[in-house]
């Protein structure tokens, strides 16, 4: 009898690997391995799941029950992969050891949390998966100040669901303006501008050094001498991938679990997929790489040997105080061109006419299916043999 294909992970990339490979082999057995209750839900749901009063149960649409009726799976929820043998093709988990034909790695990536100093219980919600938003849900049973660790796509977005779901956001980061890896100044600017009207505060230039704990309340210090009392402490400096189990396996790990083109790890028949993976330099934590890479592995798995490529992926920043799509990639020193004016704004980087990366924001959003159009690939497909 053949052994599985095992997939670790059910969020979007084990899921949807999960969906796409049955759709091409129906015969397979296939083992899916979560550290959660398995339940199948959106994870982009999560960013302005607060102001629409989602309960949990509101987001998940599938339990993992119904996943396995559906995908002819057997789903394994609660566990926890606790090794893996490259060599002899099996896994352990709960004591028991899982031989398997190919192993996918969709393990996600963690909330990082910056360094500093605390004393007390203090308690640091993340909005990562479908347990931490349940916890933070529990945590804001009312009007609460809250304190967001990070100004960046995943800060603000935040940010902005808590202005509309009635509490105080503050965010604290090291950087000059709002997501600077992302936006330039100009729009960065514009967003703060909107948030702050909504009623948020920023402190940036500067980091919390150290938390406290007040009565049922927090005091945070920052590194440039202000104090801020909060009620709620929330991380959103960023997500780093999951690699300690692929490195314990003796997987080549840098940024993220290092693959090849077909999605193939440094061990044969383990392939890694999603946030977790690092391909040609590249760790894009975006719902589009991970949908190609989802369509090219289950073609690989099934037998028929797929490269992923990446396309141009615009990727949409959800703050409805100023709504905003950006894609391509343009150096730090960029020129953009700069068309309308705030909040309708269209900034273009072009080197030699191509276009390379734009920004569209406010009602100048009607215009990035024009622009995708002229972008390059983000990872241009491989030329056929």
């Amino acid at each position: 009898m053949a052994l599985p294909i095992v997939i670790i992970g059910t969020g979007l990339a084990g899921y949807n690997l999960a969906r796409e490979f049955r759709q091409l082999d129906q015969d397979s057995e296939l083992v899916l391995i979560s550290r959660d209750g398995a339940e199948f839900y959106s994870k982009p749901l999560l960013s302005n799941a607060l102001s629409q009063g989602l309960a949990v149960e509101q987001i998940m649409t599938s339990s993992a029950e119904h996943m396995a009726e559906q995908l002819q799976a057997k789903i394994y929820s609660e566990t926890e992969v606790t090794a893996i043998n490259p060599a002899e093709h099996w896994l352990e988990f709960a004591g028991q050891r899982l031989a398997y034909r190919k192993l996918v790695l969709a393990l996600g990536a963690e909330p990082w949390i910056p360094p500093l100093q605390t004393e007390g219980l203090i308690e640091i919600h993340s909005v990562n998966d479908l347990p931490s938003y349940a916890r933070l849900r529990q945590a804001l049973p009312r009007q609460q100040r809250v304190l967001i660790l990070g100004a960046g796509l995943i800060g603000c977005e935040i940010a902005n669901d808590l202005l509309l779901a009635g509490h105080q956001a503050l965010l604290v980061a090291p950087c000059a303006w709002p997501l600077p890896e992302q936006l330039p100044k100009l729009v960065a600017t514009a967003l703060q501008t909107a948030l702050e009207a909504a009623g948020a505060k920023f402190y940036l230039n500067t980091s919390v050094q150290r938390i406290s704990q007040q009565d049922s309340a927090y005091r945070a210090e920052l590194a440039n001498g202000q104090q801020l009392q909060v009620d709620t402490i929330i991380t959103a400096a960023g997500l780093r991938p999951r690699t300690t189990l692929a490195s314990q396996a003796g997987l080549v790990t840098a940024k993220g679990i290092v693959v090849n083109r077909q999605l193939q790890t440094s061990a044969p028949d383990i392939y890694a997929l999603g946030d977790c993976v690092e391909l040609e330099g590249l760790n894009l934590q975006y719902i589009l790489p991970l949908m190609a890479e989802v369509r090219a592995l289950a073609k690989t798995l099934a037998g028929q040997p797929t490269a992923v490529a990446y396309g141009p992926m615009p990727t949409v920043v959800k703050t409805p105080a100023l709504p905003i799509v950006f894609a391509g990639r343009a150096p730090a020193d960029a020129q953009w061109l700069v068309e309308g004016n705030a909040p309708h704004l269209n900034l273009q980087y072009r080197e030699q006419q191509q276009l390379l990366a734009y920004v569209v924001t406010g009602e100048r959003q009607r215009e990035r299916l024009r622009l995708n159009r002229q972008l390059p690939f983000v990872l241009p497909a491989l030329p056929e043999e």
